[in-house]
């Protein structure tokens, strides 16, 4: 195995840790994190015994597991690992795509799940996502609940796929800023059915802030839920807006203003909160604002943005999610400027 060992305590690398039975793989993998300087792999496990060892020995930060391995599973493994102090973050990298296997291996605390077809675009972000006590779930598990309360989340969207996720230490879980990278269109209007359905379910007051397109392909699908979308309107507790005017009310000279951005949010934010019927008098938040200004290439008022939304989550009771279109990334999805949108928000979801 081609791998060194640090154990300087003062050390400023985060150190990985890589388990599949597979060197071929293994090498892929160890291609794909060699790309972060900052990371440094101590070793690699081709079974998941041995990765248990390993971990004990040489207490990496991150340790990627494979969920079918001889000896020890990658499941039992991480129920092992997990019990360490402190117990490093764990991704799951692996072929299996079943929901119960999936369930199963979030169940035992990991803050990432890839599919290997995925890797290339999901792997780095997954990791990083882990050592900010976030949380990356691959593309595939779709039964998730922005709006769900409860430390186990439980997909009510997709009952057929239902898994449980476990939000991983130090998240708080009162404030809800998501994000969701998107490879299409039908991908995309799904996923912001299925959320805003949930808020109407709620009792929450809903905001969408999208483009003209996008906002009436999703009047359409949420009155074909049989949704009385005319009905939220007059009432307050739907509002939809464009997303190019909207980033015209605090966008100067191409530079992002934070006094209008909180005024002109919390605005509609402190409006729509009294329409909501649910005992919190929550609102739903959805934008894409940002996703156009990656369109436009001002990376920088985007992250601005994302870090204001933020301080929305502070200061008022609304669940907020972004959506981004993965071609729009720029440099792709394996960035640093990548990273930094992730790391404003709460939970990752790639599609």
């Amino acid at each position: 195995m081609n791998a060194t060992t640090n154990t300087n305590p003062d050390r400023s690398e985060r150190r990985l840790l890589i388990a599949d039975d597979s060197r071929a793989w293994r090498a892929r993998v160890r291609d794909l994190l060699q790309s972060r300087p900052d990371w440094e792999i101590v070793a690699e496990a081709d079974d998941g015994q041995q990765a248990v060892l390993k971990t004990v020995e040489l207490h990496p930060d991150v340790v990627i597991l494979d969920i079918g391995m001889p000896l020890m599973s990658g499941i039992e493994a991480a129920g092992v690992i997990r019990q360490l102090s402190p117990p490093p973050r764990i991704v799951f990298l692996t072929a299996n795509d079943d929901s119960e296997m999936r369930g199963a291996a979030l169940a035992k605390g990991a803050g990432g799940y890839v599919i290997k077809a995925n890797a290339a675009t999901e792997l780095l972000a997954a990791v990083e996502a882990v050592l900010q006590d976030k949380q990356l779930v691959n593309a595939s598990l779709t039964g998730f609940d922005f709006g769900d309360p409860e430390n186990e989340r439980t997909a009510r969207h997709h009952p057929q796929d239902k898994v449980s996720l476990i939000p991983l230490p130090n998240v708080d879980t009162s404030r809800r800023h998501e994000v969701g990278f998107y490879s299409d269109d039908r991908r995309f209007l799904d996923d912001m059915t299925h959320f805003i359905s949930a808020a109407f379910k709620d009792g929450n007051a809903v905001i969408v802030v999208a483009t003209e397109s996008h906002r009436s392909s999703l009047l359409a699908r949420l009155q074909a839920q049989g949704l009385d979308i005319g009905g939220a309107i007059e009432q307050g507790t739907y509002a939809a807006f464009d997303a190019t005017d909207a980033l015209a009310t605090f966008m100067v000279d191409d530079a992002l203003d934070p006094v209008r951005f909180m005024e002109s949010f919390g605005n509609l934010i402190a409006t729509a909160a009294k329409t909501a019927t649910g005992d919190h008098r929550r609102v739903t938040f959805f934008g894409e604002g940002t996703n156009l200004l990656w369109q436009r290439g001002n990376v920088r008022a985007a992250i601005e943005d994302e870090i204001l939304c933020n301080e929305l989550t502070k200061t008022y009771d609304v669940d907020i999610l972004c959506a981004y279109s993965v071609g729009d990334v720029e440099g792709g999805m394996e960035t640093n400027l990548f990273q930094q949108v992730c790391a404003q928000h709460s939970t990752v979801y790639s599609r």
